[in-house]
């Protein structure tokens, strides 16, 4: 995979995401309509003067000016709701460097009020829910867990094996490919691809995304349901892309990657919320799903070497799936309510 078409592709719609989420004229939206200006201005001038190397520029502005910041501002909230009041502030100080905006800046100021407010007693009891907040965070999504590290350790095999720039080494180690699966029944290539990858770029970049969308949906769900979601989305996602080929849709192709399964992680999320859509919040995280997809399709058909055929049919699997086993009753919405909180 191309990083420099990779990160010039998130440093231009990742801005035009913020400057399209953030078009209201309001004070709170302004560093950001900022920022995103900013790296989106900073990312067409690379283009026009540097090509080869604008992914690159882009890429850093939009990691300095969107990403860290809105990571450090996830990251302030969380400590804030805790309790942790002092190193709320002391993160929003650092990420005004960042992000000098007016609303950060209040924040901090509020932040110090409330913490010299607070008196021993409460700091200690926050600490302690803190420590048991942080510890069932590592515990709660134990099949994200599972899955990244088997992924992270069929990488290590693959890397032993051989040049994963070879396709040999790649048909060794278990590709997809629709004439193998078809004509010589090796019907295990269709589970085996979803945890290989062609390089560490294209694992850490499925990694990084279950590590987001995972969680809070096996929180959701529960464990046992978010993982027939992932493999039945990325089974249902090799099996589309062997169809497809055998009906002349998608040309002849060696695939590997979990990004089937990830989008049947989207597509789930999408089912799931269509289901409850009067849950609190419900109908937000759904128009962030549908971002997510929006995003996706447009990077699939700005780069050839990425499988559409595969990302849809986990997609429309895990749309599905999402309908059919979502739990039911009030708990759900609870569920729900909750994991929005958390993320």
């Amino acid at each position: 995979m191309d990083l420099n078409h990779i990160f010039l592709f998130l440093a231009v719609i990742s801005p035009l995401v913020v400057l399209a989420r953030a078009w209201r004229p309001e004070p709170l939206y302004r560093g950001w309509r900022i920022a995103a200006l900013v790296v989106l201005i900073t990312s067409v001038v690379a283009w026009i003067l540097t090509p080869r190397a604008a992914g690159y520029i882009g890429g850093l502005a939009w990691m300095a000016l969107l990403f860290l910041p809105a990571i450090g501002l996830r990251k302030m909230t969380e400590l804030a709701a805790r309790g942790g009041y002092r190193s709320a502030a002391r993160l929003g100080k650092i990420l005004q460097i960042l992000h000098p905006s007016a609303e950060l800046r209040d924040q901090v100021q509020l932040f110090q009020r409330l913490e010299s407010r607070q008196n021993h007693p409460v700091r200690f009891a926050s600490v302690r829910v803190a420590d048991r907040i942080r510890h069932s965070q590592l515990r709660s999504a134990p099949a994200v867990l599972v899955l990244i590290l088997l992924n992270a350790v069929v990488f290590l095999v693959e890397i032993s094996v051989g040049d994963l720039n070879d396709p040999e080494v790649l048909h060794r180690v278990g590709a997809l490919e629709s004439y193998a699966v078809v004509v010589q029944v090796e019907y295990w290539r269709l589970f085996t691809a979803l945890f290989l990858h062609g390089g560490l770029t294209h694992l850490l970049f499925n990694v990084f995304a279950l590590y987001i969308l995972g969680p809070p949906l096996e929180r959701s769900i529960g464990t046992f349901r978010f993982a027939v979601c992932y493999l039945t989305s990325g089974l249902a996602s090799s099996a589309g892309v062997v169809g497809l080929t055998l009906l002349g849709f998608v040309q002849v192709a060696q695939l590997v990657g979990a990004s089937g399964c990830i989008m049947g992680i989207v597509g789930t999320w999408a089912g799931f919320l269509v289901r409850h859509r009067h849950a609190p919040q419900a109908k937000q995280r759904l128009a962030n799903i549908v971002m997510i997809i929006v995003i996706q399709v447009a990077f699939d058909l700005s780069t050839p070497q990425v499988s559409m055929a595969a990302h849809l049919c986990g997609l429309i699997a895990g749309f599905f799936l999402g309908l059919v086993l979502a739990p039911r009753g009030v708990a759900v919405a609870t569920d729900l309510d909750r994991s929005q909180g958390r993320e």
